[in-house]
């Protein structure tokens, strides 16, 4: 068999199992099978695949005609430009969430124009994607922060990433903790990517999302705002003054989760949309002089 009916046998199958974005996953995993980039592909299109890889082929697409996500089959997920290793006990990095690190690194260059050193704390960090992010774009060598995560396997793959990065221990740091209940000191930011699905809604998700993602990481409880107001209620008793608090959130959240942030003391709330025009993420700031 050719590279070209290879592949072209690949789409079709992948077709015919229902996957919706099935030429990108054929070539994809064509492309993570042989090694072989699109340049590359031309001019070998022609000649036999080695039966080794033709086999290897053969059982990817098979387990992705099963709804297997596309990254658990490379172990890989491009975000904000750097590669994550992934697997099923970590929620696969998403695009949406570029959105929140994009912004809390606009903050991190405000106070970094102050010369402020800067102390962040990502709450639910999963993958570590969102506190790796923002250490790795970190050119002033301003910044350090703490990850935590109430699963262990979350943050084993966190750690993998942070050595595959590069991110110093000094850094960034990973710690078990079930929100703030292990966690000491305090932050000039507090980021989180929560679950905030609702629970009867998970059924409904797609069959990737539904059987592969941990279900821990998906389950925001009855109304979705569970791990949010959990956050919110003690966010204060963590933040320096002038601490910004950000969130991603689900399209139908903003409204719900600004009201939780300015009923616990936060100003200059803000609800920013993703590139469908969704809400997104929502922020505030926490003055300390209000306790006063």
């Amino acid at each position: 068999m050719t590279f070209r009916e290879a592949l072209n046998r690949g789409k079709l199958y992948l077709m015919e199992c229902g996957i919706e974005e099935y030429e990108l996953d054929a070539w994809l995993l064509f492309e993570h099978v042989t090694g072989i980039n699109k340049a590359m592909y031309y001019v070998k299109d022609r000649e036999e695949l080695p039966e080794d890889q033709e086999r290897k082929y053969q059982e990817m697409l098979h387990r992705r005609g099963e709804h297997i996500p596309l990254q658990h089959l490379t172990g890989v997920q491009e975000f904000m430009g750097y590669s994550f290793r992934v697997n099923g006990n970590v929620l696969i990095p998403r695009q949406d969430t570029e959105i929140l690190v994009e912004d809390a690194d606009a903050f991190c260059h405000v106070m970094e124009g102050q010369g402020r050193n800067i102390r962040i704390l990502d709450l639910c960090t999963g993958s570590g994607c969102i506190l790796l992010s923002l250490m790795k774009m970190d050119s002033h060598g301003s910044r350090s922060g703490i990850g935590s995560d109430l699963s262990e396997e979350a943050l084993r793959i966190a750690r993998e990433n942070q050595k595959i990065l590069e991110v110093s221990k000094e850094k960034a740091a990973f710690i078990k903790s079930d929100l703030f209940e292990e966690i000491t000191g305090r932050f000039d930011m507090i980021v989180s990517n929560p679950p905030y699905i609702r629970t009867k809604e998970i059924e409904k998700l797609q069959e990737e999302v539904r059987l592969h993602d941990p279900f821990q990481a998906l389950d925001g409880k009855e109304d979705g705002l569970y791990f949010y107001q959990r956050i919110t209620e003690r966010a204060s008793d963590f933040l320096n003054d002038e601490g910004r608090l950000i969130f991603e959130i689900g399209y139908d959240q903003g409204e719900a989760v600004s009201a939780m942030m300015k009923d616990a003391g936060f100003d200059s709330v803000y609800v920013k949309k993703d590139l469908a025009g969704l809400d997104r993420v929502v922020g505030g700031v926490y003055n300390r002089a209000r306790e006063n």
